[in-house]
C-alpha cells in the first residue's frame, strides 16, 4: 500500500477515535500541585487551599481534581520543580518569573496567570552603623529568599546602582544569603547570627521593626519610584492548553480569594493567623493588611521596571516588549503595567 495512503488512513482512524471517545481526548489532570511561600503576601493562596476553592470551581466545571500544596523558601527552587513537572503552578516574585519566561520562550512558554499583590519590601538591620546601603560592609550579611533573582535581590541591585553608579549593581551581592523569611527573621532577632539584616516582606518586616534596636534601611518602593507588584502566580502554556477547565478554575478561585480578603481585612487576618500559626495578634496583622501601600490584586503593576533592569544587566537575554508578554491573556484586559 502506498505510504501516503496508509498515513492518510491512520490519521482518519485517529480522528475517528477522538470523536468516539471525547472524554479521553479532552481528559484533564486528576491531581495538580500548587506551591506558595511564607507571609501575608501569599494569603490568597492560603485561602484557596484552606477553602478548597480550586476544587470547588473545578467541580462546577465538571472536573474532579485533587490539589496538593507545597511551601517553598524561594522562587528559584519552585522554578526547578515546575521545569521537572513535579509542580503545575508556582508563585513568587517578579524576578523568577521573568527569568523563566525568558528561558522557556518557544518551549514550555512559562507565563504569569496573574498578580497576587503589590507590597512594599523593607531592608531591616540591627547594625546601628548602617543608616543607608552605603554603610554596609563585608561584615554585614543580608538574609533574603533567593540571592540574585528574588525581588529583594533585584531591588538591592537597583539601589546599589543608584547609590554607587552605573555598573555597580552587583556590589552588594556578596553580602546576601538565601534564606526563608521566618529563618532570616529568627537569625536577625537572635543577635547571635552573622545575619544582621533581612530584606523581607510583610508581616516579617513589621514584626522586626517592632523590636528594640531594629531600624529601616531601605524601602523598595523608594527604589522603584512607587508601588510595584510583589508576587505572581505562573504556569506553563502546556498546562493551560491541556487543562483549560482547571486553569479557569484556578483563576476563579484566585479571584474569589482576593475578594474575600478585600471584603473584610480583619477576618482575613484572623484566617492568616489560624492557617499560618503565626504568633502575632489579629490586630497587628489586620493593621499591616490595612496599610494603604499593601494591595491585594491580580493586576500586574510596574513589572516592566524589573524586566527592563534585568535585560539591561544581562540577567535575561530576551526582553519582553510589554507586560502582556509575561502574562496569559486572562489578565490582558486589566490596567497592568
Amino acid at each position: 500500500m502506498n505510504k501516503a495512503i496508509l498515513a492518510c488512513r491512520l490519521r482518519a482512524l485517529l480522528a475517528a477515535t477522538l470523536i468516539a471517545f471525547p472524554a479521553f481526548a479532552s481528559a484533564e489532570l486528576s491531581e495538580i500541585k500548587v506551591a506558595k511561600q511564607y507571609g501575608i503576601s501569599y494569603l490568597p493562596l492560603m485561602l484557596m487551599e484552606d477553602g478548597k476553592l480550586i476544587e470547588k470551581h473545578a467541580k462546577a466545571a465538571g472536573v474532579d481534581v485533587t490539589v496538593s500544596w507545597a511551601t517553598f523558601a524561594g522562587g528559584n527552587v519552585m522554578n526547578d520543580a515546575l521545569l521537572s513537572n513535579s509542580l503545575q503552578i508556582a508563585s513568587g516574585g517578579v524576578g523568577p518569573l521573568v527569568i523563566l519566561w525568558s528561558r522557556t520562550r518557544g518551549s514550555l512558554d512559562i507565563r504569569g496567570i496573574g498578580a497576587l499583590n503589590s507590597m512594599p519590601l523593607y531592608l531591616v538591620t540591627r547594625n546601628p552603623d548602617v543608616k543607608t546601603i552605603r554603610d554596609l560592609t563585608d561584615k554585614d550579611r543580608i538574609g533574603m529568599p533567593a540571592v540574585k533573582i528574588s525581588v529583594q535581590a533585584l531591588a538591592l541591585q537597583m539601589a546599589a546602582e543608584q547609590a554607587f553608579g552605573p555598573g555597580q549593581q552587583n556590589r552588594l551581592d556578596p553580602l546576601t544569603v538565601s534564606m526563608a523569611h521566618p529563618d532570616a527573621m529568627q537569625a536577625l532577632l537572635s543577635g547571635q547570627s552573622e545575619i544582621d539584616a533581612h530584606f523581607g516582606s510583610p508581616p516579617f518586616q513589621y514584626q522586626e521593626l517592632a523590636k528594640p534596636d531594629m531600624h529601616l534601611v531601605l524601602n523598595n518602593y523608594d527604589v522603584m519610584g512607587g508601588a510595584v507588584t510583589f508576587n505572581i502566580v505562573w504556569t506553563s502554556d502546556k498546562f493551560r492548553i491541556e487543562n483549560p477547565k482547571l486553569y479557569d478554575a484556578f483563576c476563579k478561585a484566585l479571584d474569589e480569594a482576593q475578594a474575600i480578603i478585600n471584603r473584610d481585612k480583619r477576618s482575613a487576618a484572623d484566617a492568616y493567623i489560624r492557617i499560618s500559626k503565626d504568633k502575632d495578634t489579629v490586630d497587628n496583622i489586620a493593621r499591616m493588611m490595612n496599610d494603604p501601600q499593601i494591595v491585594y490584586t491580580t493586576t500586574p503593576q510596574n513589572v516592566m521596571k524589573y524586566a527592563d533592569f534585568m535585560a539591561k544587566t544581562g540577567a535575561i537575554k530576551i526582553k519582553p516588549e510589554s507586560w502582556k508578554d509575561l502574562f496569559f491573556p486572562n489578565v490582558h484586559g486589566l490596567p497592568g503595567s
